[in-house]
């Protein structure tokens, strides 16, 4: 029988430092190369393979064959690149999903499913209300990208770039999810922070993956504004408007 890996040390606690950057770099950028990596972080090969190789040992990373460039296979030995696993990813999460997970249970069970939402909408509340001068602050087209930067200040290890289904837009990515395991169980925490997207951007916006529902990182599309999907007044439209010009339904969580 092979040797037991060691168990994973929190990367979120007391053992915070280089090893912890490399993760949350692979975590953020993954999959990537040992010399980014190192590049990235000013190491020198031989410190960032130490790091890799105690991650790898422990289950945090893996790795992998990198994919040919527009499918093109390069001569020799493929370049290896390193991918977050989901132990990995589980050693970012906060320590409290039990007993965050029981509260919430407790609050369904007493004061209704409703009780939830509301507690949702409260969380998100104070996350709206230190985001929106920021982004109040700054032109239309760059607020996607402050609000990745905002969200990645507050440990959702968040990116922004252009959408790449046809219409346009932007699209939002969050690596992290602190409490993905609670939001798998209780879907309104993810709704409320859609809904709070949707009105600090102003502009409708669409859930089309959750860490919470087993996707490797949660993504948001971003309708450019303008296109017909919001008010007069910029505001987005509602669920049932958006649905309504869409011709039918929408799977996804929008707002």
């Amino acid at each position: 029988m092979p040797e037991a890996a060691s168990a994973p040390r929190p990367l979120n606690g007391p053992d915070h430092g280089t090893r912890a950057r490399v993760a949350r770099l692979i975590l953020e950028k993954g999959p990537i190369t040992a010399s980014s990596l190192g590049e990235r972080l000013g190491l020198t090969p031989a410190a960032i393979r130490r790091h890799l190789d105690n991650l790898t040992s422990e289950g945090m990373v893996e790795a992998r064959d990198a994919r040919p460039t527009h499918g093109r296979r390069r001569r020799g030995r493929p370049a290896r690149v390193f991918a977050i696993t989901e132990a990995g990813r589980d050693a970012f999460v906060h320590a409290y999903d039990d007993l965050a997970s029981n509260a919430l249970r407790f609050l369904a069970r007493t004061a209704g499913p409703e009780a939830v939402g509301d507690f949702a909408q409260s969380q998100v509340a104070d996350l709206e209300r230190r985001y929106k001068p920021l982004l109040d602050a700054v032109p239309q087209e760059q607020r996607v990208r402050l609000l990745a930067e905002a969200l990645s200040n507050d440990g959702y290890a968040a990116t922004a770039g252009q959408a790449p289904a046809p219409g346009g837009g932007d699209q939002l990515c969050q690596h992290h999810c602190p409490v993905a395991h609670v939001a798998a169980e209780f879907p309104q925490l993810c709704e409320a922070e859609v809904e709070a997207f949707a009105r600090l951007l102003g502009t409708p916006v669409r859930r089309l993956a959750t860490i919470a529902h087993g996707d490797g990182v949660c993504t948001t599309h971003v309708t450019p504004r303008g296109d017909g999907a919001s008010g007069e007044d910029g505001t987005p439209a509602s669920k049932k408007a958006i649905r309504q010009r869409a011709g039918g339904s929408v799977h996804q969580t929008d707002v």
